[in-house]
């Protein structure tokens, strides 16, 4: 299985989506249309091989796109 790699802004939407955030919000945050990021969505979904979110989340951890690191009040993020 062949894994193509995702662009700067392809990383920025999967670790949103990572902590949680909604489509509208992301768009909020990166100054792009909830279309946009729906794009991003789907060619992430092409790109790293996955049907759904849960999917998108594990690969990124597999791939070192996300990582885990505790903050001070002892919960575990992905960054």
């Amino acid at each position: 299985m062949y894994i193509q790699p995702i662009s700067t802004r392809e990383q920025e939407v999967l670790q949103l989506i990572a902590y949680e955030y909604r489509t509208e919000d992301i768009a909020d945050k990166l100054y792009i249309t909830a279309n946009t990021v729906q794009t991003h969505r789907r060619n992430l979904l092409y790109k790293l091989d996955v049907r759904n979110t849960a999917g998108l989340v594990r690969r990124g951890f597999e791939l070192g796109y996300l990582h885990l690191v505790q903050h001070t009040n002892q919960r575990l993020v992905a960054v």
